[in-house]
């Protein structure tokens, strides 16, 4: 029995010190904040942002009469955490123009996280 209670608390003192794991919206802001400080990274963003999203919908100079959201302010109509930011554009917005991109890119997921550092770099201050 003292065998079993040693187990079970040595069983306790690792789950307790293990590593924990990590929200998943504090993961993200980690990868697009790392994306932001690599050039690349955020030039790559800004080639598909201008290649998929400005070229159709999304102006990069804020005009009298978008078409879609201004994406470099601080207004965001479906929600503004990196995280937020990543499901309106995997998932698009229903009963509008966006339409849903997926994990479409050719980096996948990693694309998708530098466009939103791209945009994040290119933010007029709130």
């Amino acid at each position: 029995m003292v065998r079993v209670l040693i187990y079970l608390a040595a069983v306790m003192t690792l789950i307790a010190c293990s590593e924990q794991p990590v929200e998943p919206g504090l993961a993200d802001t980690a990868e697009v904040q790392a994306f932001m400080t690599d050039a690349a990274a955020v030039a790559r963003g800004q080639a598909i942002f201008e290649g998929s999203c400005a070229s159709f919908c999304h102006a990069v100079e804020l005009e009298a009469q978008p078409e879609a959201s201004f994406l470099f302010d601080c207004q965001w109509n479906h929600g503004s955490s990196d995280q937020d930011i990543f499901n309106t554009i995997t998932s698009g917005v229903a009963d509008t123009r966006m339409v849903g991109f997926g994990s479409n890119f050719p980096e996948g997921d990693d694309d998708l996280w530098k466009v939103i550092a791209y945009l994040r770099s290119n933010q007029q201050a709130c």
